[in-house]
């Protein structure tokens, strides 16, 4: 009876929070919109288009080309700007420019702050394979942080676009092939830059891009066509987007692709009837970097003036630099092609963000000098950043127990990324300094002076690469950096091979159809071998490579990926044994770039192959396995977990309100204590569209010391079983499910149920 009462009481408290909660929420609504309405009875056309137009000093298009963007922003003709690089006091003065307009309406200031500020963090490629959304969470916190004090109020991210193809430059910016995963990664970026509350100082406001499937670019080639089923759309490359919006992001960018035909910034069908009708989107959308105008070379539109007009009515509210709709509303205007109640709509959800962000109380919120230079590369921000990078790297190969290593060990470290603090970030660290990161020689010297660095190679020798990023190779120094580097081998205990790709190689506009490592690299990682020591080779690296033909050559792998300030550091208690890693894939391994795409979740087809069995006319490859070479969910530790068998709470459920428990006992079975992801997979044999093979739907971290077990336990439910069905409903179908759980996605336990409605 007292436990009744108790649990009413409860109830009836977090019903009258609800109420209140509500309750001031519509109240902090009525006074935004009296606010803004307010505002804009004093704006004149010209005004609220300046609202929509965002520009930048870094690069000129459109038909305002030869104006000053700085003369932009002061006459009120721009009213957003992004990408004003430079030092706190510099961005601040290009910020101030708003209070030379007529109604002094502050600026969004934005950045592609994409894995940290000053402080820089894993690439998210990289991050991602923690599987650790709260560590995730802080990093985009601090990020904030930082960026905050620095003068901007806006950041181009997350980027949660699915993609099953690392040709695609791109895929170091997101959080690998698979929906669900990639859905939390998203969702926990847009709460860590956006905090608690927006109007918070420390806030940045969240883009979510880019909307959408821009991962899915035909071929890998960047800025490529997609084409795919809204079946597909819908069970794999929507939900990340949904559930960054869920999480509160306040904008949205748009993608260069075309989808069913239209292209992404003139798609009403996904601007508006499923951003905003389905989704019910509040914020506001803003295009890519000269979106607009790249709809002329789409074939949809003849000229800027007709791309603004299909921008303005698929549901653009922001043109990124091409300042199209700017140029050409007045005009549309008159002809009667678009309405002033559209253009007010577009500039009210601008308005409104800046209104949410409190710029128009404080817009220069969190701008102190002194404040911004004891905000950067604090010391906490430097932990972060070193646990980021710990939990980023994954073991690939660990033959012999080669790692960890003793401290005394003579270390022979070799590769043009072994001494390099710039390669340890991206393209997209536009304020991160390089003499703050640590270096993997630095790292390891500062745990075993016993350390002797030599370059043994030059970056890459692919001509065209060359020849179109004038990049450089030579010979002859090729071979001295060689020989210098086997000298220095044969005096080690083991050699330390740092290869991979340069940052230069990764990242927008870095399309490849060979990822595998350099041969230059690859020839000065035989010649290593062939000296007789043990070689531990390290990839540097923003994609997932085709390491199948290099893997006779090291006796141990580490993916480490581009780490940050704290790269060394991290790989030094890695290599040592300080920790134990514990990362794992979130991007399948192809054997070659034959297999692209590849992805864990894949149909059964009609004819599927057994991997081992000499069968003909089944779904194979005549010339190699169909498995990859590192499946999703991948990742060794110095030690073994063993798994026992899944036991489920029953075997035959009906109804919609149960709950199914699936448990497990793990036990570490070797010799040092690790971090385990069990990773929990479900699939539905027969339904009435055809299902994947497997689907994340949930996974859990345990600690264990050696000989420690742990009992986990999984709760399912009908939603876990829900799929969208051929008339894109989200619904579940009785029948029976198998469940997997185990260390990554092909080695699991199984189990098996059914479930009537």
């Amino acid at each position: 009876m007292k436990h009744t009462q108790f649990h009413s009481i409860c109830l009836l408290f977090s019903l009258l929070f609800s109420t209140i909660s509500a309750q001031s929420q519509n109240s902090d609504d009525k006074k935004m919109n009296a606010f803004i309405t307010a505002l804009m009875k004093k704006m004149t056309l010209e005004e609220k288009l300046g609202q929509m137009n965002l520009v930048t000093p870094v690069s000129r298009t459109g038909p305002f080309a030869t104006k000053n963007t700085f003369e932009k922003l002061k006459d009120g003709s721009a009213g957003n700007v992004y990408a004003i690089l430079g030092t706190p006091k510099s961005v601040h003065s290009r910020a101030i420019l708003a209070d030379s307009t007529r109604l002094k309406i502050p600026f969004l200031n934005g950045l592609d702050i994409i894995h940290g500020y000053k402080t820089i963090f894993p690439i998210p490629l990289g991050l991602s394979c923690s599987w650790d959304t709260t560590l995730i969470e802080e990093t985009a916190r601090v990020a904030a942080t930082e960026a905050s004090a620095a003068g901007y109020n806006w950041t181009y991210s997350p980027m949660v676009d699915i993609t099953r193809d690392p040709r695609w430059g791109r895929v170091m910016e997101g959080a690998g092939e698979d929906p669900y995963l990639g859905g939390l990664v998203g969702a926990a970026m847009v709460k860590g830059y956006q905090g608690t509350n927006l109007r918070n100082e420390t806030s940045l406001m969240a883009c979510v891009k880019h909307f959408g499937m821009y991962g899915a670019a035909e071929a890998g080639r960047d800025y490529n066509t997609t084409d795919m089923s809204r079946l597909t759309m819908y069970q794999n490359y929507l939900p990340p987007y949904k559930a960054a919006i869920d999480a509160g992001a306040g904008s949205i960018m748009t993608s260069f692709n075309d989808i069913d035909g239209v292209p992404a910034t003139g798609n009403k069908w996904l601007l508006t009837d499923l951003l905003r009708k389905q989704w019910g989107f509040k914020g506001f959308v803003v295009t890519d970097f000269n979106a607009i105008q790249e709809m002329i070379a789409h074939g949809v539109a003849e000229d800027y003036k007709q791309a603004a007009e299909i921008a303005l009515n698929a549901g653009v509210d922001m043109d990124m630099a091409s300042e199209s709709m700017r140029a050409a509303m007045a005009e549309l205007l008159k002809e009667k092609k678009i309405t002033l109640a559209q253009v007010d709509v577009a500039c009210r959800r601008v308005l409104e963000a800046k209104y949410k962000l409190g710029l128009f109380e404080n817009p220069y919120r969190n701008f102190n000098l002194e404040k911004a230079e004891k905000t950067f590369l604090t010391e906490q921000n430097i932990k972060v950043a070193k646990d980021a990078a710990l939990k980023s790297i994954v073991l690939l190969k660990n033959e012999n127990m080669t790692l960890p290593l003793k401290k005394n060990t003579k270390i022979a470290l070799i590769g043009p990324w072994g001494n390099d603090q710039a390669e340890m970030s991206s393209m997209w660290a536009f304020a991160g300094e390089t003499n703050t990161v640590v270096s993997f020689l630095d790292g390891i010297k500062n745990q075993n002076p016993n350390v002797v660095f030599s370059a043994g190679s030059l970056s890459t020798d692919n001509t065209v690469f060359i020849q179109k990023t004038r990049s450089y190779y030579n010979e002859e120094e090729q071979q001295k950096l060689q020989a210098e580097a086997l000298e220095v081998a044969k005096k080690s205990d083991v050699i330390v091979a740092v290869l991979g790709e340069s940052k230069t190689m990764s990242g927008e506009a870095k399309s490849f159809t060979d990822i595998s490592i350099p041969e230059c690299q690859r020839k000065l990682l035989r010649a290593l071998k062939a000296a007789g020591k043990p070689v531990i080779l390290v990839l540097v690296n923003g994609r997932p490579l085709t390491i199948e033909e290099d893997l006779p050559y090291a006796d141990a792998v580490l993916e480490t990926w581009r780490l940050g300030n704290e790269a060394g550091s991290a790989l030094a208690d890695v290599l040592f044994g300080n920790y134990n890693p514990s990362g794992k894939l979130t991007m399948t391994f192809p054997r070659s770039v034959g297999q692209i795409p590849i992805y864990y979740n894949h149909k059964n087809t009609g004819r599927p192959y057994t991997e081992g069995k000499k069968e003909n006319f089944v779904s194979n490859y005549l010339d190699m396995k169909n498995s990859p070479l590192y499946p999703f969910g991948y990742g060794l530790s110095y030690t073994t977990f063993t798994y026992d068998k899944i036991v489920l709470s029953d075997e035959l459920l009906t109804g919609n309100n149960k709950t199914l428990k699936a448990t497990i006992k793990i036990t570490n079975s070797g010799k040092y204590a690790g971090e385990e992801t069990v990773q929990f997979y479900l699939n539905d044999p027969v339904a009435s569209v055809t299902r994947p093979v497997k689907e994340l739907k949930m996974f859990q971290k345990v600690f264990l010391l050696p000989g420690e077990t742990k009992e986990l336990t999984f709760l399912i439910t009908p939603e876990n079983l829900k799929f969208y069905n051929s008339q894109l409903k989200w619904d579940w179908e009785s029948g029976k499910f198998n469940v997997y759980i185990g260390t990554n996605s092909e080695e699991v336990m199984q189990a098996s149920f059914v479930w009537k409605k």
